[in-house]
């Protein structure tokens, strides 16, 4: 499955700062009805995220119904990305495929 949304930048401040966008409700409704094929547990669901030219493994975060992308250090250093900035993401969800 793949999708492309339009998400803002935002930061959770815990012991260390992580930053997400938030998948918007259509695109998270279309994930949780795949879930159960997808998650790998706790209800993760694995993908392969791109950004600009930036392009990551991760996974999905259930959060208040719909998911979250965390964005790794490296993404948002790459594409000069902060809090409050709005990003066009493209995501192919599903485990990673392997090369033969």
């Amino acid at each position: 499955m793949s999708l492309e949304f339009s998400g803002e930048i935002w930061e959770w401040r815990g012991p260390a700062p992580f930053y997400f966008v938030t998948v918007p409700e259509e695109q998270s409704r279309a994930i949780k009805h795949a879930e159960r094929f997808l998650t790998y547990g706790w209800g993760m669901i694995p993908v392969r995220a791109h950004i600009g030219q930036t392009t990551w493994q991760t996974s999905l975060w259930p959060k208040n119904g719909l998911y979250v992308l965390p964005l790794k250090d490296r993404v948002r250093q790459a594409e000069g990305l902060g809090v409050g900035q709005t990003v066009v993401v493209r995501l192919e969800v599903g485990p990673a495929r392997r090369k033969p």
